[in-house]
């Protein structure tokens, strides 16, 4: 196997996707814990002050307690290279959840043992589907009072339409919680309430059939209900298959503490022979594999202003085959023509290390000037295909956006239309307005606080935000129609996004169908890819 293939087999990318205060977060450090990068869950490493969870990095996030962005992590864990794409949780920041999945070859699904699926879990999920991402189950809480585990996972099999494999099995919860039954070897790993933050813990691991034993550490009450749920679950239960997993249709279910650090382990270990290196990805010429293709890579996000003394603008990219060095020349395909990929990076949190090179499934930030878009493809000169775009979703909020200082014009425009690009926000000019009337669209209401909050801590422009009456929208299919042909309703309103499109945007979903019926031929889509 040569050098390249070796360090590609290496690498582990996922996401870890959840509903809001299901433990994700707490689940990522102790993961961290595990590699190295820390010493004290929320805290980076050396920064024992800096309390706040490693993977929020924006001053927002640290003041509101919630994940508002989508973090890169990079460990070394079992002879793996590990790279996590921490997602928010919050449903207001789906948007970035949904661009980070298809950066990801697997994902990791917290769920809360105490309220099961929950709505984010539903609909982060359905992404998954769509893609046929392999999902883990990481059931968390298990040291506070859970619901029962076979209706846990009956409700996960029927909400999300995945099959289930338990690798592990709980044994009781919350005051009652004895620890877990590792099914595969029949072995008990018995619960203790490890310090939190740390990673050191016990972990007893006695044989099931030591029945004195196993007796002894849990109790012969437990040790009965354990052996009838076992035969229970060896009966009902789907069998663990690697191709189905593969395949997105089988999800190992893990049982566990994030908080308490019991049960992080055994998954971390199971999941990493479970999971796959980077896999061929689909282009416009056919499937790139990863070995034997020169350097890919595409733009799944942009984020300005990681550095406020730097007031830069950094573009994260997958790189898909091949080999990364620093100060390579390759060719954006969108833009037609080659380009340095200049100072890249790569991230713990805001913590940023220069790396000299990466390798396909590892992340990397370069400086972005300005010229790239999400869903760029970036390959070896001489190369020309490109990876399938990534799909803009539909806003459901918009609010008409009027700065306060009218003499901070340049400001405004700058910074709306760079936190516009990094696709937290979608921005939309009125027909025959221009700049002059911006309308903001986003996916959960939470994302307007966040641009009032950005603009005037980045940019030192303050806002006042106008809610507008419109749920929703449609791209129209013929990029080049005049608007004012269009003969619609009361309630529509004709407008363009940044790059020209036309779209319209409805008060009720009735008026589609009307507009329909009175524009012969028109054709309206529910979302856009992002294409040059």
């Amino acid at each position: 196997m040569s050098d390249l293939a070796k360090e590609i087999n290496k690498r582990r990318t996922f996401a870890i996707i959840s509903h809001p205060d299901a433990g994700k977060t707490t689940l990522t450090e102790k993961f961290l814990l595990y590699g190295g990068q820390i010493n004290l869950a929320g805290s980076v490493k050396g920064k024992a002050t800096a309390r706040h969870a490693v993977s929020d990095w924006m001053d927002i996030e640290k003041e509101r307690g919630i994940s508002v962005t989508s973090s890169v992590l990079q460990f070394e864990f079992d002879g793996c290279c590990i790279n996590i794409l921490d997602t928010p949780g919050h449903q207001d920041f789906s948007e970035d959840t949904y661009r980070t999945l298809m950066a990801a070859d697997s994902a990791v699904m917290v769920i809360d043992g105490a309220k099961g699926v929950e709505p984010q879990t539903r609909k982060l999920f359905r992404v998954c589907g769509r893609r046929g991402i392999p999902v883990f189950t990481f059931i968390n809480k298990m040291d506070r009072d859970a619901r029962d585990t076979f209706d846990l996972l009956d409700e996960i099999e029927k909400e999300l339409g995945i099959a289930t494999c338990p690798v592990n099995w709980p044994i009781g919860s919350g005051k009652e919680f004895k620890g877990v039954y590792d099914r595969k070897n029949r072995n008990i790993v018995e619960f203790a309430d490890t310090q939190k933050g740390t990673k050191e813990g016990t972990e007893t691991v006695i044989s099931l059939d030591d029945e004195a034993a196993s007796v002894a550490a849990i109790g012969e009450e437990a040790r009965k209900q354990l052996l009838s749920e076992i035969e229970l679950l060896d009966g009902a239960s789907e069998e663990f298959d690697q191709e189905k997993v593969n395949a997105g249709k089988l999800s190992p279910v893990f049982f566990g503490s994030a908080l308490t650090n019991f049960g992080v382990e055994i998954f971390l270990h199971n999941f990493l022979q479970m999971t796959s290196s980077p896999l061929p990805r689909k282009a416009d010429t056919g499937v790139i594999d990863p070995v034997d293709k020169g350097f890919s890579a595409f733009v799944f996000k942009i984020q300005a202003n990681m550095n406020k003394a730097h007031r830069d603008r950094v573009a994260f990219m997958r790189i898909c085959s091949g080999k990364f060095t620093a100060g390579m020349d390759v060719f954006h395909v969108q833009g037609g023509k080659n380009v340095r990929l200049m100072q890249p990076q790569q991230m713990m949190a805001e913590e940023r290390h220069v790396v000299s090179e990466a390798y396909a499934g590892d992340i990397i930030g370069v400086f972005d000037p300005g010229i790239y878009s999400i869903g760029d493809t970036l390959c070896t000169p001489g190369d020309k295909f490109k990876y399938a775009g990534i799909p803009t979703f539909a806003p459901e909020h918009f609010a008409r956006v009027r700065q306060v200082d009218t003499m901070k014009r340049k400001q405004f425009v700058k910074g709306i239309e760079q936190i516009a690009q990094e696709g937290a926000i979608q921005i939309f000019q009125e027909e025959n307005y221009g700049m002059e009337e911006i309308i903001v669209g986003v996916v959960g209401v939470l994302q307007f606080e966040v641009l009032q909050y950005r603009l005037k801590n980045e940019y030192n422009v303050e806002i006042k935000l106008d809610q507008l009456p419109y749920e929703f929208i449609r791209w129209i299919a013929d990029r080049d129609i005049d608007l004012d042909t269009i003969t619609g309703t009361s309630d529509m309103k004709k407008v363009r996004d940044l790059k020209g499109r036309p779209l319209l945007l409805f008060v009720n979903s009735w008026s589609i169908g009307m507009t329909l019926d009175r524009n012969e031929g028109l054709v309206l889509e529910e979302y856009s890819e992002n294409e040059a």
